[in-house]
């Protein structure tokens, strides 16, 4: 999958492989498999929560970007949020994708209210799972999908979010066997 882009970008990926232990990156599986669910769904809006050094917003910005799309990601470390920077407009991501700094939960409470989106991705503070779930629900549209890391590798942190998301009525969960545990979910209404 990395093959298919442009050398900059695949350098720059596998850099940023090198330091997923200190920036808590996702799994190139898990990154392959949410770029192919973007462009497979052909979703042209997104929002992911926890930037890091931009490795996965890297992944999602090439599909969005490939489909006509933009995204935007939430970062609250001012050092993290200047790497990602600079990894996005070495990879040529920048122009689809709107650095929004701060804490996430405030970040999230003031989304305009029009705003939409389909496709969200979570891979922060999980004790706080369950909130940017209630906050980004508003903003998924119907068909959307929302997802979830670290739902395996951090499953007592995460225990209220996926109480909270097998209970709504607007959406069909699984948790996916994928490195860490990735919660997948179709919002259906």
């Amino acid at each position: 999958m990395i093959e298919k882009f442009d050398l900059v970008t695949k350098e720059t990926l596998l850099e940023l492989e090198k330091t997923q232990r200190d920036f808590w990156n996702i799994s190139r599986q898990t990154a392959e498999f949410l770029h192919n669910t973007i462009l497979n769904e052909g979703f042209v809006s997104g929002i992911e929560v926890g930037t890091s050094n931009g490795y996965s917003g890297i992944w999602l910005g090439k599909a969005f970007k490939h489909n006509g799309g933009k995204m935007s990601t939430i970062e609250f470390y001012e050092k993290r949020y200047s790497i990602a920077q600079a990894n996005f407009n070495k990879c040529g991501v920048f122009d689809v994708i709107t650095i929004r700094p701060g804490e996430a939960i405030k970040v999230l409470e003031y989304l305009p209210q029009d705003l939409k989106f389909d496709f969200a991705f979570v891979d922060a503070n999980k004790r706080e799972s369950v909130d940017y779930f209630r906050l980004i629900h508003p903003h998924l549209k119907a068909g959307g999908i929302y997802t979830c890391d670290n739902v395996l590798s951090h499953k007592e942190k995460v225990t209220t979010y996926i109480d909270a998301i097998n209970a709504h009525p607007d959406y069909i969960h699984t948790v996916l066997d994928l490195p860490a545990g990735l919660s997948y979910a179709r919002k259906i209404r």
